[in-house]
């Protein structure tokens, strides 16, 4: 029970790794709030929370929040406060994907994942920031990045951008936080098995000619740990951030890719 009573808000929280995390939060006794842009995926991933632990009930919050929007970000922060008093943990799990060669990128994408995965990022991580900073409890805060920030693709130049722009923000925020009390560490994952990852799959089958399904075979057997990641591989990592265990870790982004980045 390493987060007993911590309050977490997980964005992106409904399935896939935001999902899993938030079991785990459960798990360890914290308060968990899954925000989310799909209000069908909260019910349903609410309903999911509550069957998975015991006396979940009023422990668990579902609330809608559209990162792009700055009026949805404040206004998740101020139900969140009015529910449970505060917030102790926010990861940053929100995010798209896209991908096209470079040539073919267009505006419309980059601006998606931009909106998204970094404007969405920093000021969903600002505001709930300013609300620790208030409250002066400090807190943690985890990015989610990727493998993606670590290294170029040729096929995905922009979401690589945007993640190798969260690890940046990470050690920026990091060192301009720890002053209030307030960790901010990420995760960089590898390939997952999740629902994004068939899109991906998907996009790779459309520019490389390659039969669906083929692409996810081979990043999963190129991981030195044998296979791709699963969500759940991640929450331990996430638990660690969001403990008093990972109080002198600062602006540190974690490789959880089973073997393929070395940093």
């Amino acid at each position: 029970m390493q987060l007993q009573d911590k309050v977490a808000v997980i964005t992106g929280g409904a399935r896939g790794i935001g999902l899993a995390i938030a079991e785990r939060y459960l798990a360890e006794g914290a308060r968990v709030v899954v925000a989310d842009i799909d209000e069908r995926a909260i019910e349903e991933a609410v309903q999911a929370l509550h069957q998975a632990a015991d006396n979940a009930g009023e422990r668990v919050m579902g609330v809608r929040l559209d990162v792009s929007d700055r009026v949805s970000i404040e206004a998740m922060v101020t139900s969140v406060t009015e529910r449970f008093g505060g917030i102790d943990i926010l990861v940053n799990n929100a995010a798209v994907f896209d991908m096209a060669p470079v040539l073919d990128v267009t505006e419309a994408s980059y601006d998606k994942l931009f909106t998204v995965n970094v404007k969405g990022l920093f000021f969903t991580l600002q505001a709930v920031a300013q609300a620790m900073i208030e409250r002066g409890q400090g807190g943690k805060i985890i990015n989610m990045a990727s493998q993606a920030g670590r290294r170029g693709e040729p096929l995905a130049s922009m979401y690589c951008a945007t993640k190798a722009t969260v690890i940046s923000l990470t050690q920026s925020c990091g060192q301009a936080l720890i002053e209030h009390g307030i960790n901010v560490n990420g995760i960089s994952p590898g390939v997952v098995d999740t629902p994004m990852w068939d899109e991906v799959d998907a996009l790779f089958a459309r520019y490389e000619n390659r039969p669906l399904g083929e692409k996810k075979r081979l990043v999963g057997e190129a991981v030195p740990y044998g296979r791709m990641g699963r969500p759940e591989d991640h929450a331990g990592a996430a638990v660690f951030l969001a403990s008093e265990d990972s109080d002198y870790v600062v602006a540190q982004t974690l490789n959880v890719d089973g073997g393929n980045w070395m940093s």
